[in-house]
């Protein structure tokens, strides 16, 4: 939305980063079936802006599972308003999250049957 905009225009960075981390907790909280936070954010990179109107897809694969964290690569693509059918990579990421508990205190990742 136009709210969203920084100085240029473009769609904000920030906005961007917290839709990018909302994607990216979708598998692992599957996984640790419980409580989950971001432990880091590992890589950024900006490749394209994102503009006003487009609309963006947001793909997550887990790259790492470890006993108490899982590591998730997200790719985010943007069908330009002006241009449909037509997507260009405008962001990739990689975060960490980690299993906690009741306390906030990391527990092990629930293996997987």
């Amino acid at each position: 939305m136009p709210a969203d905009t920084n100085g240029n225009g473009d769609i904000f960075g920030g906005w961007v980063m917290a839709q990018v981390d909302l994607a990216g907790s979708v598998i692992p909280a599957r996984h640790v079936q419980g409580r989950m936070a971001t432990v880091a954010v590992n890589q950024f990179i900006f490749k394209q802006p994102v503009r006003v109107g487009d609309i963006l897809s947001f793909y997550a694969s887990v790259t790492r599972i470890g006993r108490t964290s899982i590591t998730v690569q997200v790719e985010v693509y943007a069908e330009r308003f002006r241009a449909q059918g037509q997507f260009v990579k405008v962001t990739e990421a990689s975060l960490t999250y980690v299993a906690i508990d009741d306390q906030g205190k990391p527990r092990p990742v629930p293996k997987q049957a």
